[in-house]
């Protein structure tokens, strides 16, 4: 059988700067037990900032929304030597057409993602953190939209940044699942047909479900020339298994009962997630989707800080 621990190629996130220095981060169980998901947004931007004041990207946040780093084959007249000077790193001023992104997060409602072994669920940890990313991006005056699913979409709002957008945004977000089985292809097929100009697409799920039909819509969009995002969301105890005794399990989508005992399959469990965790990494690593696997006792400022980094670029 495979080996039970996750790989470190699994977690990666395919970026290559540092992970955020580990400051006073919020720890997720206590973060969910403030109701308001817009509050809960705001305290993991605060703490953010504040990570982000005290890293090696000190000054990288009064920068974002106006400048990217310079890369090779840029044109050096564009550089701006002032920011240089200040942070001593190359960036460029973005024209005006660099300015502006159109993100679409696409978010699962389905019923695996109310399981929850912490005192909260993946679906409460995922709409925090998509609330977040909406914050931020709407934060640098981009157009943000939401695409909720389960067996197909569920509710779509289209990219944009205006008035009120945010608001309904986190309208949708306070939603509890309530869809069955996961339809991945459906719902990115569904989204493909909706979206006409290149944007960038952020999927949050925890991807339990087969995925040929995800491999095929995740080529559509990087045929597309769209920019792909996945996050994959996972209970600790999904990751690792760690059943003391034989316990009674209900699959939440078919509502099938099954009676376990962990000590004869864990190994056989743990081998076959690897195995799908493995395919999963290695259809966004073909398609250049970056992908990060996200375990939900993960402190969200880190998850931030890398999906903000990913956007530096």
């Amino acid at each position: 059988e495979k080996s039970a621990e996750i790989s470190a190629n699994q977690r990666s996130q395919n970026l290559s700067d540092p992970p955020m220095p580990s400051l006073a981060f919020l720890d997720p169980a206590a973060l969910m037990r403030v109701k308001s998901l817009e509050l809960r947004a705001r305290m993991v931007m605060e703490g953010f900032w504040k990570g982000l004041h005290r890293s090696p990207y000190h000054g990288f946040s009064v920068e974002f929304s106006e400048y990217r780093p310079y890369v090779r084959g840029d044109d050096p007249r564009f550089l701006d030597w002032k920011v240089m000077a200040r942070t001593d790193r190359a960036y460029l001023k973005k024209f005006e057409d660099e300015t502006n992104l159109r993100a679409h997060l696409l978010l699962d409602r389905s019923r695996s993602m109310t399981y929850g072994s912490g005192g909260y669920t993946k679906a409460d940890y995922s709409a925090t953190l998509a609330a977040t990313f909406a914050y931020f991006l709407m934060g640098q005056q981009d157009a943000v939209g939401l695409t909720t699913f389960d067996r197909g979409i569920d509710s779509h709002l289209p990219a944009r940044n205006r008035p009120g957008q945010l608001r309904q945004i986190l309208l949708q977000l306070e939603k509890a699942p309530a869809g069955e089985s996961t339809d991945l292809g459906a719902a990115m097929k569904g989204l493909h047909e909706l979206i006409r100009k290149r944007s960038f697409i952020v999927l949050l799920s925890d991807l339990l479900a087969p995925i040929d039909d995800l491999e095929r819509q995740i080529g559509y969009f990087a045929a597309a020339r769209h920019e792909i995002a996945v996050f994959q969301f996972l209970d600790p105890r999904e990751l690792d298994f760690d059943f003391d005794k034989a316990t009674h399990f209900r699959d939440k989508e078919s509502g099938r009962d099954l009676f376990v005992d962990p000590a004869t399959a864990k190994a056989g469990y743990l081998g076959r997630l690897n195995s799908h965790l493995e395919a999963i990494r290695k259809l966004c690593a073909k398609n250049a989707a970056t992908y990060r696997l996200v375990p939900t006792n993960e402190p969200l400022e880190q998850v931030l800080f890398e999906f903000v980094n990913l956007r530096r670029g």
